[in-house]
């Protein structure tokens, strides 16, 4: 990439304080910055960075206010974080190469049907009677099995497998490894100490503008539908099982576990290593710690659970300053044990 400050600036409806006229050449983070980077400051952590990076330019608030000199210049924005987001989808698009067309051998079913300006890689497979919308891109090794429908502008990175009656809305992205539709966890207990494989015959629904991370899984549900709602980023290595509804714009961060039949509601946040217990819900605007265990319905809006079993944060931190002094109140005992 080649612009010039001016252009940035431009851009992201931004103010300069510098010259505009410098071009720059990379994105890079503040404390690594070199002539022709430009970077960002958001987090008042990194401040101290702004006044020795090397940096050509630097993106902050409106209302940022240096407290020592500046050798870089500044575009003032009116949300830093968003507006670097901007540049780098900005950049993004410009390092990718549009594709399109169809790379060989692959196969596409002739009862099923692709809209224009697609792209199916090489050793991609796609089932019989898929309707597939218009600036699809599936890229080699991808396998969408029958029945599938996948809405407008949605990506497929290499190795996805899309399990049969699967229903995909517009705007989603699965990174490589993803398996949509898989069977659910179901098994049924015999009287001789064995175990029934029971059918899973549902499907799987994802609405628009989901994105689903590396090597994660969404399983089919065993009856009806297993539902991610418009909006919801999931990150890898993400287990959705059976029958799960994921509440619109909802984010799910690495190795959290949702089990069976639970309802995760609206803008939830769940932390890395979160585990959800089946047939429970989870209240609109709940956040979920690390490494919490979730056993019960969250019947209240707005908290943060924290421990395990997850409790209320500020509830949690008292238990945990109490934990931490064990060892002490524990000789506190003895000592007074021995008195006794």
């Amino acid at each position: 990439m080649e612009f010039t400050i001016n252009e940035i600036a431009k851009l992201l409806n931004g103010k300069i304080e510098g010259d505009g006229s410098q071009k720059i050449f990379n994105i890079n983070k503040i404390q690594e910055g070199k002539p022709g980077d430009i970077s960002f400051l958001s987090n008042p952590k990194y401040e101290n960075y702004l006044y020795s990076t090397g940096s050509t330019a630097v993106i902050v608030s409106e209302g940022f206010k240096p407290i020592k000199p500046i050798s870089t210049t500044l575009i003032r924005v009116e949300d830093p974080y968003a507006g670097f987001t901007e540049m780098l989808h900005f950049a993004k698009k410009l390092q990718t190469r549009p594709q399109s067309g169809i790379e060989e051998p692959s196969f596409m079913h002739e009862s099923s049907s692709m809209g224009k300006d697609g792209f199916r890689g090489a050793f991609s497979y796609i089932g019989k009677n898929c309707k597939i919308g218009n600036n699809v891109k599936i890229h080699p090794q991808v396998y969408i099995g029958d029945e599938v429908i996948i809405g407008d502008n949605c990506t497929f990175f290499t190795g996805v497998k899309v399990i049969s009656g699967t229903q995909i809305g517009k705007n989603c992205e699965f990174h490589p490894g993803v398996v949509i539709g898989s069977d659910g966890f179901g098994f049924a207990p015999q009287q001789d100490g064995t175990y029934k494989n029971i059918p899973q015959m549902g499907n799987v629904i994802i609405e628009d503008d989901v994105s689903i991370g590396a090597n994660s899984t969404v399983d089919c549900a065993t009856m009806g539908s297993t539902i991610i709602r418009k909006g919801v980023k999931i990150d890898n290595l993400v287990q959705i099982a059976h029958n799960v509804v994921i509440g619109e714009n909802s984010v799910i961060a690495s190795q959290t576990g949702v089990s069976g039949s639970s309802e995760i509601g609206k803008n939830c946040v769940l932390a890395g290593k979160a585990g959800i217990i089946g047939h429970i819900k989870i209240a609109d605007h709940t956040t979920i710690g690390a490494n919490t265990g979730i056993s019960k319905t969250i019947k209240k809006e707005g908290q943060t659970i924290l421990g395990y079993i997850g409790m209320d944060i500020k509830e949690f931190l008292k238990s945990y300053s109490i934990f931490k002094k064990l060892p002490q109140l524990e000789d506190k005992i003895k000592v007074l044990e021995k008195k006794q």
